[in-house]
């Protein structure tokens, strides 16, 4: 299993990075059926042309949306139009068509989580079909289920796609959020699982700490400073000190910090993470990439 970042910029888009979106792929070869998946958590402005520098967006198995503020899931908007009038749909469906039932084709989700034939899984807060619709701009009467499966998570509830298995807990943050916590094959270790915890936006919590406990990588945000940020309303995001304390109270292996605005030292984010953290501290950037 490994993480490719795709877009890490804290609330908007910066001149480096799209905003938040990260590829969870399991490669064929490190997969029990041989077949490769993909897991897109979260998709943020900008998101979907870096992402099709790594991959045809179309090979996506599901997304999973820790909230529903823009820089998290806006450019689910342009990839609607881009599965829906992609000048490849029709052969590709003749092609889907013709392979049989859809889990033994190993459609997104698998048997047990199987989405509507032909349709992407797109798990989030529980009014992610409507924010998506508004924001897309539907008319009375139209929806965007031609080519998505909304799903809300429940926390507690796994879900599956593949081999992964999604786990989201509820966060600190002003509106409905989750960090998602992903179990799948080792790309390292023949036979093992490893888990990437995710913490979407949020502040210091329980949620995010369970979230976090014993994960062999932590991806966190840490789009607030020490100091400079200490006059702002608790329950928005965590600074890269707390980020490194919440790692450290859950046992957490590695630590790799984003959602960093533009405007950030992302030297002092780390610091204030290495002094509370013993262990390995990253930084994400658009194109890099973390095997577990």
């Amino acid at each position: 299993m490994r993480l490719v970042v795709v877009g890490c910029s804290g609330s908007f888009a910066g001149p480096d990075s799209p905003a938040s979106s990260y590829l969870v792929q399991v490669p064929a070869a490190d997969s029990p059926d041989g077949r490769e998946w993909n897991l897109l958590l979260d998709m943020g402005n900008g998101a979907l042309g870096a992402l099709q520098g790594i991959l045809d967006p179309r090979r996506l198995d599901a997304i999973g949306l820790s909230h529903l503020h823009p820089d998290h899931f806006v450019d689910v908007c342009g990839l609607y139009v881009y599965l829906k009038y992609h000048p490849d749909r029709l052969t590709a469906a003749a092609a889907a068509s013709g392979t049989g039932a859809a889990a033994a084709s190993g459609a997104p989700g698998g048997s047990a989580d199987q989405a509507t034939a032909g349709t992407l899984p797109v798990w989030g807060p529980s009014n992610t079909a409507e924010r998506i619709g508004a924001t897309y701009g539907l008319e009375a009467g139209e929806s965007l289920e031609s080519q998505f499966d909304f799903r809300a998570w429940v926390p507690g509830q796994v879900v599956r796609v593949g081999p992964l298995e999604i786990e989201p807990f509820r966060v600190f943050h002003p509106v409905e959020a989750y960090g998602v916590r992903v179990t799948g094959p080792s790309s390292l270790a023949l036979g093992e699982r490893v888990t990437l915890a995710y913490t979407g936006d949020t502040d210091v919590c329980d949620g995010v700490v369970e979230l976090a406990r014993g994960a062999d990588l932590l991806l966190a945000e840490a789009a607030f400073h020490e100091g400079r940020d200490d006059a702002v309303d608790r329950g928005i995001h965590l600074t890269g000190r707390r980020a490194g304390e919440v790692a450290t109270a859950a046992g957490a292996k590695r630590l790799v910090l984003t959602h960093l605005p533009a405007w950030n030292d992302k030297r002092a984010a780390r610091d204030e993470a290495t002094a509370v953290y013993a262990g390995p501290v990253d930084l994400a950037a658009t194109g890099r990439v973390f095997t577990l």
